[in-house]
């Protein structure tokens, strides 16, 4: 009797030292070790990705993405977009139907909804619709062919900071108009923030939103 108390004791024992040690070399050492080693290497990356304005202040990440919308109106569900800066693609929904709207963290994630869900049809619908109306001006006109499907889709995340070259191009008009800026300044403004495919063929080219839109509001002032 006394020999097998001694052996549960003894047990015990060691697993409690053993789980002492290993709490203190993976809970404590090895994150200390793993963010040492990041901020010394990787700081930009290790905290957050954030992107400075001009003036040097964080206005957010390079990783998640954001509205430009005008401030919320009494009566209104949703904000309507700021239709002089570039606008991102839709976040897991559209309009007063989307799961995330406003690329709350949170909520990351796909709306999961087929290709046939008729609910998903009709918020495409109403997205194709909204965009060739906010980006027809006087002297040009979107066609619905015109419209890529990252103007009318989220992403799988929902966060995606990034829209395509022939998004943000069809989006060269509108933004030359509300600025006062001339087409080609504008253009030339797209060229110059796309991004092409990591290693020349992992993914596929793209453009930074919120970058380009701090680069739009350095050329207006200009």
């Amino acid at each position: 009797m006394n020999n097998s108390v001694g052996n549960t004791g003894r047990v015990l024992w060691a697993g409690l030292r053993a789980l002492l040690v290993l709490t203190v070399v993976c809970g404590v050492l090895y994150p200390l070790a793993v963010t040492g080693v990041a901020q010394l290497v990787f700081p930009g990356k290790a905290n957050g990705s954030e992107i400075t304005d001009a003036s040097g202040k964080v206005v957010g990440s390079e990783l998640i993405g954001q509205t430009y919308n005008l401030p919320l109106k009494d009566g209104e569900e949703t904000a309507a977009p700021d239709l002089k800066w570039f606008q991102p693609r839709p976040s897991n929904g559209l309009g007063t139907n989307s799961v995330n709207g406003q690329y709350t963290l949170i909520l990351s994630g796909a709306t999961n909804r087929s290709g046939d869900n008729e609910d998903l049809i009709q918020w495409v619908k109403d997205a194709k619709a909204a965009v060739i109306k906010d980006n027809s001006t006087a002297g040009h006109t979107v066609k619905p062919s015109d419209v890529p499907a990252d103007a009318v889709t989220s992403s799988g995340s929902g966060l995606d900071p990034h829209i395509s070259p022939e998004y943000a191009k069809l989006q060269v008009h509108r933004i030359a108009e509300k600025n006062r800026l001339t087409v080609a300044q504008v253009d030339k403004l797209v060229a110059d923030h796309t991004d092409d495919r990591i290693l020349g063929f992992i993914g596929e080219p793209r453009v930074n939103v919120l970058q380009l839109n701090i680069a739009l509001k350095e050329l207006t002032k200009g």
